[in-house]
């Protein structure tokens, strides 16, 4: 975990085995993402929370 990850964001382990799965990487048809895992760290954010 670096330094700008926070407690509840997903760990690297679960990271590496995820990865590879996600659209928007470089050699993929369409745009390449900036940060897919900020989306899903968001996207498990809202899960957890429920947006409040």
């Amino acid at each position: 975990m670096n330094n700008e990850q926070q407690c509840h964001d997903i760990s690297d382990k679960a990271w590496n085995l995820l990865e590879a799965y996600l659209p928007g990487q470089h050699g993929q048809w369409g745009r390449i993402a900036q940060d897919n895992r900020q989306f899903i760290n968001s996207v498990f954010w809202i899960l957890r929370t429920g947006v409040p």
